[in-house]
């Protein structure tokens, strides 16, 4: 091995052994070596055997070395720091997403502005370029250019990316009217347990699409005899499952009319982004959409999606649980005025600007000030409604915040299966959380927060709330394997440096 290499291992060693709280001494009493071998090898001074390395990893519950693959990326948080100055709100992920999945309607070409990079993006865009569709970052990486070819190749779809995210069941809508019959892979993404796409069959049924599932595999059918004779009620009322609906409304030649219609901000932004493929949509922000279809679709489009609500919210909790100053630039204020109305009544001390229009020209954005409060327990429970309620997805960051509260805070994540599990996770950093079923948590506060090395939970909310609460944890924090939150979030850690954070990006040898 190379000095730098031997130096590198040195490192790793010497960081986990600290993690761990061991001397040297105490991991040459686990190892049978001597303290001052143990301090050879942390300096690189000392050649070490793969098995050597291997007795270390287990003796420090670490894992030192990853051979064979780039292993999965984690984060070092010092933590106790106070954030401060100002940070700009990301495109909304599920906005982008949707759009992307969207660009299959239109033969020509899409340039979509402030594109979030993130992997949940990356996958989506594999999918796409794997089965023909063209795209490249312009203007130096900050947009998206996308090209579709006149046939798609759908045989030759890339179906590793595919499983990776549930967004590619978007594909339904857009699909069914380019060919008779096709196949996808069933959904991924987060681990939140049994998610149905049941509602997105009854509905797209309207169109005459049937689906059988086999072997990992969405078989679709598509009978073209069979069109929307009246309304399409929705079975719940999802965002997903709305965005599939418009997408197959979009290029139905006639008029569509779909009830009990999610009116979230994807949903808005998908809508906005018809309109200006040529389709007329009526009743935006409302749970009754008409949607004014056409047959056939072909323009050059040029859009901004909003602002991500959802970020907006991580940001203002990691100023609440580090009891900082912090200005959130343009936050879109109309799917955040729940959660701000509760924290109000929490003792939250903002600020907000006047109000001003996103890029979309239609979203309205504030300048949110967030300062150091008291916060007290709310007298009611902290519980999701789709929009105009509290965003199913700000749920996780009131586990957080309640941690930071006085008193007791019942939350119901009652959308999700597992989600609420996650947020016991917590109590690996100080906090009481207590489980009371698989949907509900009592929250305890506030805490004395203290730093943990601990693995990343697989759903993206609770994971970024695990790196929120390490922020506000005197002394050093490891999470790992941090791959769900580079799924929704773009260069997280890096932009929290930028307002005082101290967060350290590493990967394993």
């Amino acid at each position: 091995m190379t000095d730098a290499y031997l130096g590198r291992i040195g490192k790793l060693i010497r960081d986990a052994r600290q993690h761990r709280g061991w001397t040297q001494s105490q991991l040459a009493d686990a190892l049978g070596t001597s303290q001052s071998a143990v301090n050879r090898i942390e300096r690189g001074n000392q050649n070490i055997s793969l098995d050597m390395i291997a007795r270390i990893g287990e003796a420090l519950d670490s894992e030192i070395v990853s051979l064979g693959y780039a292993g999965p990326m984690h984060l070092r948080v010092v933590g106790g720091r106070r954030l401060s100055g100002s940070i700009d709100v990301k495109t909304s992920k599920n906005a982008c997403v949707a759009l992307l999945c969207a660009t299959l309607l239109n033969a020509g070409r899409t340039t979509l502005r402030r594109v979030a990079r993130i992997e949940e993006v990356y996958r989506i865009l594999e999918v796409l370029a794997s089965i023909g569709v063209r795209h490249r970052w312009i203007n130096d990486g900050n947009d998206l250019e996308i090209v579709p070819p006149a046939e798609l190749d759908l045989a030759a779809m890339d179906t590793e990316a595919a499983r990776r995210t549930r967004s590619v069941i978007m594909f339904l809508g857009p699909l069914l009217h380019r060919m008779d019959h096709f196949k996808i892979p069933y959904a991924g993404g987060c681990d939140l347990g049994t998610r149905t796409v049941q509602p997105h069959m009854t509905a797209l049924r309207h169109f005459g699409l049937e689906i059988t599932a086999t072997d990992g595999t969405y078989h679709a059918q598509v009978d073209r005899s069979v069109a929307p004779t009246r309304a399409i009620v929705l079975t719940e009322r999802g965002d997903t499952v709305t965005e599939n609906a418009l997408l197959a409304a979009a290029r139905h030649d006639g008029v569509t009319v779909i009830r009990n219609a999610s009116s979230n901000y994807m949903v808005q932004d998908l809508c906005f982004f018809l309109e200006e493929l040529g389709v007329r949509v009526e009743g935006v922000g409302t749970t009754t959409l008409t949607v004014h279809g056409v047959a056939t679709i072909d323009r050059d489009v040029d859009y901004a999606p909003s602002e991500d609500p959802v970020e907006a919210m991580s940001l203002l909790a990691a100023a609440v649980v580090t009891e900082s100053e912090l200005t959130i630039r343009r936050v879109p204020v109309e799917f955040m005025e729940i959660e701000l109305a509760v924290l109000e009544e929490m003792g939250l001390d903002h600020e907000r600007s006047a109000e001003y229009r996103a890029d979309n020209g239609r979203t309205r954005l504030v300048d949110l000030t967030v300062r150091p409060s008291k916060l007290r327990a709310p007298i009611d429970k902290i519980h999701p409604m789709p929009f105009p309620g509290l965003n199913i997805d700000n749920v996780p960051f009131f586990a957080a915040i309640a941690a930071a509260a006085q008193g007791q805070t019942l939350i119901h994540d009652w959308v999700y299966d597992n989600r609420a599990i996650y947020l016991t996770d917590l109590n690996r950093l100080g906090a009481d959380v207590k489980l009371l079923d698989p949907h509900r948590v009592l929250v305890e506060g506030p805490t004395r927060w203290r730093s943990a090395e601990m693995m990343c939970p697989p759903a993206l909310r609770p994971a970024v709330v695990v790196l929120l609460a390490m922020m506000a944890a005197e002394g050093t924090s490891v999470l790992r394997n941090v791959y769900v939150i580079n799924r929704g979030y773009e260069d997280l850690a890096e932009r929290l440096n930028s307002i005082g954070a101290q967060i350290e990006t590493f990967r394993d040898i």
